[in-house]
């Protein structure tokens, strides 16, 4: 494949390398954590509204899952997260990625997010994951 969809004339997606539809150019990408927050304000809007009417399904459903994995969990967590991963001269996508990740080690980073492969060395990345480690044992 050309990486062309002929059809659309388009370049085809691929987040490993960092190819998004145009759609998305001028698009954060939210963290887990982000996501949760906005959900459950939601929901107290929701509470306070004497409204009689149930959240739907998949509303709750998210709301479920991004309490699962939201790793961080409070505004001034997620802001620190953010403004180190800022630093790091990362795609909204791999920061965003990372930090709902939290991979382990530069492997795993590596295989779950393979753009990162030319951007640090092994020994870098790992010190990076570390401080993302150090943000997501604060709030546990």
């Amino acid at each position: 494949s050309s990486g062309i969809n002929a059809e659309y004339g388009e370049e085809e997606e691929d987040a490993a390398q960092l190819k998004f539809p145009a759609a998305f150019k001028n698009a954060d990408a939210l963290l887990v954590s982000e996501v949760h927050m906005l959900l459950k304000v939601r929901q107290e809007q929701h509470e306070m509204d004497d409204d009689d009417t149930d959240l739907s399904k998949v509303f709750e459903n998210t709301l479920k899952y991004t309490a699962k994995f939201s790793f961080y969990q409070n505004r001034e967590t997620i802001k620190a997260v953010r403004e180190m991963l800022q630093t790091k001269n990362l795609h909204k996508f791999e920061a965003a990625s990372l930090a709902n990740l939290c991979p382990d080690n530069y492997e795993e980073a590596k295989a779950l997010i393979p753009s990162l492969e030319d951007k640090f060395d092994d020994e870098e990345l790992n010190e990076l994951l570390e401080d993302l480690k150090t943000f997501k044992d604060l709030t546990q």
